[in-house]
């Protein structure tokens, strides 16, 4: 299996896409998503990786979902770097801000997570992937208002290069290994997934 395949935490920038209050109060998975990005966020504060975290014309769809927002925040207290990003473009790339943010940390795997899966999060992640990054799109949390267009895009960022993920695969390949007492806060994270 090619290196690129697997979430390297040391080359790894974690993005979460727009899972906020308007959004996600009409999303069918959204508990399972918002868990699942949660989980993605206090693993990223774990192993040291950036967060980049973006809203899509706050005015009209509101803040970052507060259960996450809470665990970012946490994260943040903790030390994780934490850029937010508000835009109006669909693929995060069309706010200068954002390459900014990925500039500046030097990375260049992407993992991906949020809402809407066939519009932000796809378009993201193909541009990511004709900027040169290794994308990797955790599809447990990722979720569209219909679920056809989820899998479409799935199928979609698939099929251009990216890697379709889940959210337990990508924790266990940036931690890496047991017997550690990241390890053992892993396990707390994947036990305690809501819990910031």
């Amino acid at each position: 299996m090619p290196a690129d395949t697997i979430a390297r935490r040391d080359d790894a920038v974690l993005v979460i896409v727009d899972e906020q209050e308007r959004l996600t109060a009409v999303m069918e998975r959204r508990d399972e998503v918002v868990s699942a990005a949660i989980r993605l966020v206090r693993t990223a504060a774990l192993v040291g990786m950036p967060i980049v975290v973006t809203r899509q014309y706050p005015k009209g769809l509101g803040d970052t979902d507060a259960t996450l927002a809470a665990a970012i925040e946490a994260a943040r207290s903790a030390g994780a770097s934490v850029t937010e990003i508000d835009k109006v473009a669909f693929d995060c790339f069309g706010e200068p801000a954002f390459a900014k943010a990925l500039e500046r940390s030097s990375r260049r795997q992407m993992l991906l997570a949020g809402m809407e899966t066939h519009i932000c999060v796809a378009q993201t992640a193909l541009s990511a992937l004709r900027a040169g990054f290794d994308v990797q799109v955790a599809g447990d949390a990722c979720c569209s208002r219909d679920a056809r267009n989820h899998e479409s895009a799935l199928e979609r960022v698939r099929a251009a290069g990216a890697v379709v993920t889940t959210t337990e695969s990508a924790m266990y390949e940036l931690v890496g290994q047991a017997g550690t007492d990241e390890f053992r806060a892993l396990l707390g994270i994947v036990k305690n997934e809501t819990h910031a």
